[in-house]
């Protein structure tokens, strides 16, 4: 996982809006994807995506020891996302940005 530096246009309100995306996944993405002034930014559309699809598989792996160390790395994006770091995760980051969400 690579980061990159933060655009300048980023708002701490965003940095906090993608970091519980990760935190609270998949239900603070959902909510996002209903706020009109929150769902077109940038950086909060990046990651929240990524966040959602995260959350899913989770979700999908919590019966399992897997499920633990999926939420461990989803603690850690949202922490990276909340210092302003865009969150590349390895197959996800390029499933978002190919089907054109991010």
């Amino acid at each position: 996982m690579s980061q990159a530096p933060i655009s300048p246009d980023v708002t701490s309100d965003d940095r906090l809006w993608a970091a519980l995306a990760y935190v609270f996944s998949p239900l603070i993405p959902i909510i996002l994807m209903l706020m009109e002034d929150k769902k077109n930014r940038p950086y909060i559309k990046a990651n929240n995506v990524q966040a959602l699809i995260l959350g899913i598989i989770t979700v999908v792996t919590s019966a399992f020891c897997v499920g633990i160390l999926v939420l461990l790395y989803q603690l850690y994006c949202g922490y990276q996302a909340y210092q302003g770091q865009t969150v590349n995760i390895p197959i996800i980051s390029d499933f978002v940005k190919n089907q054109g969400w991010a």
